[in-house]
């Protein structure tokens, strides 16, 4: 006999899918340097590349009803061969993720995910590199899809643009079918997708996911308009 798994337990693994599938975020900015065959890097130290971190303003957050779950860097190394000899690069993202609960036979569930992924900007040849607005709408997608189990049918929808950190950004909804982690309930899932915003040094793109029937599109765009960005510090 299969023992169910508790809230605590289902709440812990669904917070372990969504670091996996947030952290692949972070290496796409070196999966993007591939195909470079020279970059600017004078001496044989690493290329260190971190990004600020965006966030959404508490006075959103108390609108919107989702809270901060957590804030985690994700660093990616991948070495090139540079004019004979070898440099590495170390790029750093942030994450800000944010949940929001539903209850489900008497229990609680993270059930709606709101993430901001920030990256640095990559100097390559002298130009900014932004691997991650190359992506296209249904890549980005990929990676909050595995915040849900068994996710099917991913089915391109309606678009909209909003306010993202001053720039007015493209979103594009998504529906699917898939499960609430831990749960075993099917349910039609929606997924706001933006556009990589450029912050200073870095690319933010925001991401958001929930079960249909939460109406949470509302919400989804206050937390897109209280995004605020803080750059990296010296030390970082």
């Amino acid at each position: 006999m299969t023992r169910e798994p508790t809230a605590d337990e289902a709440t812990d693994t669904d917070a372990l899918t969504r670091r996996r599938a947030l952290a692949a975020a972070g290496g796409v900015a070196l999966a993007g340097l591939a195909g470079c065959t020279a970059l600017d890097i004078a001496t044989g130290e690493p290329a260190e590349f971190s990004s600020g971190t965006a966030t959404v303003a508490d006075a959103t957050l108390d609108e919107s009803g989702y809270e901060l779950n957590e804030v985690t860097e994700n660093t990616q190394t991948r070495e090139f061969d540079v004019a004979g000899s070898t440099r590495e690069v170390r790029v750093t993202s942030r994450i800000a993720e944010y949940d929001k609960a539903v209850e489900l036979f008497g229990e609680r569930y993270q059930a709606a995910v709101f993430a901001v992924l920030a990256t640095p900007r990559v100097e390559v040849l002298g130009q900014a590199f932004n691997p991650v607005g190359e992506l296209d709408d249904a890549e980005r997608a990929q990676l909050i899809v595995d915040r849900y189990e068994g996710v099917s049918d991913l089915e391109r929808g309606s678009e909209y643009t909003t306010d993202v950190l001053g720039t007015d950004a493209s979103v594009t909804v998504y529906t699917a079918e898939g499960e609430i982690a831990g749960t075993g309930v099917s349910v039609e899932l929606e997924f706001h997708v933006a556009e990589a915003v450029e912050a200073g040094d870095d690319y933010v793109v925001p991401l958001a996911a929930y079960p249909t029937s939460f109406g949470d599109g509302e919400n989804v765009r206050r937390m897109l308009n209280g995004i605020e960005h803080e750059p990296a510090s010296e030390d970082d």
